[in-house]
């Protein structure tokens, strides 16, 4: 297991905030998603259902079991997953898979790339959750993550994935990733893929 030093940048004063970045997802990291995360996500749930909303107005990735998801990867060598910690607390996860899987945009068709199976911030730094979110940069963090884990495995940073809807924006004016279109294979998500060059462009 091995952190990097990250910074988090605090909602409430805009100042960075000390993080660390760990390239394991521990036993502890599930447990704060069941009895730290799930409360804040259900109450949010409970507000909207309250409101007389449906389900498909519940926050995206509502039923995401990350315990499920480490143990459908445990003891396979193409995941790879990472944590985000800030002042005690979990922030953030990511789940990327290293092999399988191939470049869509013409300049770099066909050769491989990491793709990000799953990416997910804390409730409580999400504005679909709740109204002054605490830290900023969780995203950032991880595709930065993501970048190196291509570099780490030869892919010169290539990386892909299908977003949720609500990260597209980030993706593709953030990030500066490619915008694939729809996947009509993929639940009809959007796909960004990010080439080498932008790749050394997002990361500086």
């Amino acid at each position: 297991m091995t952190s990097y030093p990250v910074f988090l940048t605090d909602k409430r004063t805009g100042k960075p905030v000390a993080a660390e970045l760990i390239d394991t997802i521990s036993d502890a990291d599930l447990r704060s998603v069941e009895t730290d995360w799930r409360p804040v996500t259900n109450a949010k749930i409970r507000e909207i259902m309250a409101q007389g909303a449906s389900p498909a107005d519940w926050p995206e990735g509502w039923h995401w079991k990350w315990r499920d998801k480490m143990t459908a990867i445990r003891g396979l060598l193409a995941f790879q997953t990472f944590a985000l910690h800030c002042e005690g607390k979990l922030q953030g996860l990511m789940q990327l898979n290293t092999a399988r899987y191939r470049g869509r945009v013409p300049e770099q068709a066909g050769k491989d790339l990491v793709y990000v199976d799953y990416v997910e911030t804390a409730p409580w730094n999400r504005k679909a959750i709740v109204a002054e979110p605490r830290f900023g940069g969780v995203g950032t963090i991880m595709i930065r993550a993501a970048i190196e884990a291509s570099r780490d495995q030869e892919f010169r940073g290539r990386i892909g994935l299908h977003s949720l809807p609500s990260a597209e924006t980030f993706y593709a004016d953030i990030c500066g990733m490619t915008d694939c279109g729809l996947d009509g294979t993929y639940e009809g998500l959007r796909y960004f893929e990010m080439t080498s060059a932008q790749a050394d462009a997002f990361s500086g």
